[in-house]
């Protein structure tokens, strides 16, 4: 019996790649740039797999270039280039790989927030000059983090795992999502409910950790800036359309914020210029970039594949009612 035809749009790592051919006939794109949306809807056209990143679009259009597709496998926890409802209609499964990226993701939070707060990036790019002078007392002051309000938006897995770090801070931890997280979560990370407004005018540091939805994008807007703190920063390791970028520039360039650091944006890879300033922490969508992380999200992509041509409930499902278990 011939083996599953899986289409990679990235050749993962090799722990996966094994995985994967085990149980199935895998064609990888193994170009170091990311594949044209036409390269990707050719090879995919005889497909009963595709393990896909972030960057394609799993749409009406490819589902349709697709007609033997089974399973769309994103190698990424957020699915929002999943056109999960066309999925559903045709019968496809769609998953993610959540979970094993939080505490790394939470680590890259901190490491923003903390380069941002203390200036590193400007610090850097003065040790790296040749024009550095030497010490002085005055020179590139930032901002204290110990004993400061960290606010909190979106409490979900990333989120909390950001509010227990702050825990060796001696921060002051608050917290606004839809739903209210169950008490006992509140106290293992001493996090504090709030409402935006409330979150917006009592933090000095703002992290945001929400899904990129309808009523998520363009959350973080002109009044949103306007309600911060003139002191505050603001911190996005979640998706970039969750925050207004011409809003932020705006916020930054008349000084109603102190500053962001950025690691997603609303139109990647472009970047707005206006956020090319000293005061703004830049990232490369690093958020989940350990080695370690990588793989175990490639791991679990390809497991999510085989699982499904064995016969089996993919465990990551985003859309569980395309399959009923027996």
């Amino acid at each position: 019996m011939p083996k599953p035809r899986v289409y990679c749009s990235h050749e993962l790592f090799e722990e996966a790649r094994k995985i994967l051919e085990i149980t199935c006939d895998v064609e990888y794109w193994t170009q170091a740039e990311r594949p044209p949306r036409e390269e990707v809807l050719r090879r995919v056209k005889d497909k009963e797999g595709l393990v896909c990143l972030l960057t394609e679009k799993v749409d009406e259009g490819l589902l349709r270039a697709a007609p033997k597709l089974r399973i769309a496998a994103n190698v990424a926890v957020g699915f929002d280039n999943i056109d999960v409802a066309a999925c559903t209609k045709r019968g496809v499964v769609a998953t993610n790989t959540p979970g094993v990226l939080d505490e790394t993701t939470a680590d890259f939070a901190w490491t923003l927030l903390m380069a941002v707060a203390r200036r590193l990036g400007e610090g850097e790019q003065l040790a790296r000059s040749g024009n550095w002078k030497g010490w002085n007392l005055d020179q590139l002051c930032g901002a204290d983090i110990w004993g400061k309000t960290l606010g909190i938006v979106g409490f979900g897995r990333i989120g909390r795992a950001v509010a227990r770090r702050a825990l060796g801070f001696n921060m002051k931890v608050i917290y606004t999502d839809a739903v209210r997280a169950p008490e006992d979560a509140e106290k293992q990370v001493n996090a504090t409910f709030q409402d935006m407004n409330t979150l917006l005018a009592e933090a000095d540091f703002i992290s945001l950790h929400v899904p990129l939805l309808a009523e998520t994008q363009g959350l973080f807007d002109a009044p949103k800036f306007f309600r911060m703190k003139r002191t505050a920063f603001l911190i996005n390791t979640s998706r970039g359309p969750v925050v207004d970028e011409a809003a932020l520039v705006a916020a930054l360039e008349s000084k109603k914020i102190a500053g962001a650091a950025l690691d997603v944006y609303e139109n990647e890879p472009f970047i707005h210029p206006g956020l090319k300033r000293p005061n703004v922490v830049l990232a490369p969508h690093l958020a989940s970039a350990s080695l370690e992380t990588r793989t175990k999200m490639a791991v679990m992509a390809a497991n999510n594949v085989v699982s499904l041509f064995q016969g089996q409930m993919p465990p990551n499902m985003v859309n569980p009612s395309v399959l009923k278990k027996s």
